[in-house]
């Protein structure tokens, strides 16, 4: 077999595919991305046993159809290095060949009857969401999960779709993340009770290969797994086992204080109160007052630091202690020059943070003795 295509697709699905292959795993097979070549269309096929991708290599010139596999780590070092714009693969028995410009690379092959299966996107019913949407509810809730946790339900995003709406939802205890966005089915998809949890590595996968265009993402939820299709590139996972808690319960329902605070500055001031804090004492002093917002940390041998903001709040003093890396997470992913809204109770109870109107962040107070 001996294929010829564009360097840089090749690169691109490549490295895409290369996300989900393991680094560190007992079966040595899976340390390859699997090549297929049908009908002059050639796919690459990654798999951690758990996840899967399949990205489809266009425009592709090929003499038969085949079956390959390519040492990962090698074959993207090689692309990388490669400057022509297209690179020859010849494949015969078990060697492969790799050609480009003047560079000629032969590296052995292993059978690729032994990679195991990774299913396709087959269902002819399932829900679509814009794809530079759905990649936008994975950035804003994905850094909540605890991958780390022992409630494994915990490490991976809560999934809730319907004709009209989806909602990602992530929580690790001590925050909790909420968004939603539009959402249509065709035919007609059915949502198993609970809803999914989708493993939080399978999102970020997710995340990396959609695109910001118009481009949209078909998604397929079965009973123990998930697929997801965006142009040419299908991503499969298992499901998270374990209940999700019911995070609508942990949403607070009203209020004693709302204050309209810049994303930008706001962000900047929260990173600065970072400075001064160590393991030992994480904490920042959150003080809303008449017309200002003072963020003040202190940690042995370290010092301490103040840094005001100017706000539109009249209303009583207000002191409460956050892990600012919290807070950080959520204004990380917002656009600079948004508000977002802190909605406060008091300095013992869950604030919320919320913005553009579909996404919420609720996060648990620091208790501090002073």
């Amino acid at each position: 077999m001996l294929l010829s295509c564009s360097r840089n697709a090749l690169t691109t699905a490549f490295t895409a595919v290369s996300g989900v292959v393991p680094s560190r795993t007992t079966k040595e097979i899976l340390k390859n991305v699997k090549l297929t070549v049908a009908q002059n269309t050639a796919t690459l096929i990654g798999t951690d046993s758990e996840i899967g991708m399949r990205c489809i290599v266009p425009d592709v010139t090929a003499d038969s159809g085949g079956e390959a596999l390519l040492p990962t780590a090698r074959v993207l070092q090689i692309l990388r290095e490669l400057s022509d714009d297209t690179v020859k693969i010849e494949i015969a028995g078990d060697a492969m060949w790799i050609r480009s410009g003047s560079s000629e690379f032969r590296l052995s092959a292993e059978d690729p009857a032994e990679f195991p299966p990774v299913a396709g996107f087959d269902d002819d019913s399932f829900f679509v969401v814009s794809a530079h949407s759905l990649r936008q509810l994975i950035k804003r809730t994905v850094f909540a999960t605890d991958v780390e946790s022992t409630r494994y339900a915990l490490g991976g995003i809560l999934l809730e779709l319907s004709g009209e709406t989806a909602t990602l939802a992530a929580t690790d205890s001590r925050r909790l993340a909420v968004i939603s966005t539009s959402c249509r089915a065709e035919g007609t998809p059915t949502m198993p009770t609970p809803p999914p949890v989708v493993p939080s590595k399978a999102m970020q996968l997710i995340e990396r290969v959609l695109g910001d265009g118009e481009a949209e993402a078909k998604i397929a939820v079965h009973a123990n797994d998930i697929s997801v299709q965006c142009g040419g590139v299908i991503v499969t996972s298992q499901l998270v086992q374990g209940r999700f808690p019911d995070y609508r319960k942990v949403v607070p329902a009203s209020f004693n204080a709302l204050i309209e605070l810049p994303v930008g500055p706001f962000y900047s001031a929260v990173r600065q109160s970072q400075i001064v804090t160590n393991e030992e004492s994480r904490g920042v002093d959150f003080t809303f007052a008449k017309g200002t917002l003072r963020l003040s940390s202190q940690a042995a041998d370290i010092g301490q630091s103040k840094i005001e903001l100017p706000i539109s709040y009249d209303g009583a003093d207000v002191t409460i202690t956050f892990d600012p890396r919290y807070i950080s997470d959520f204004l990380r992913v917002l656009d600079p020059s948004t508000s977002v809204q802190f909605k406060l109770i008091d300095h013992e109870s869950a604030a919320v943070l919320g913005a553009d109107g579909n996404y919420t962040y609720v996060i648990m107070p620091l208790a501090r003795d002073r």
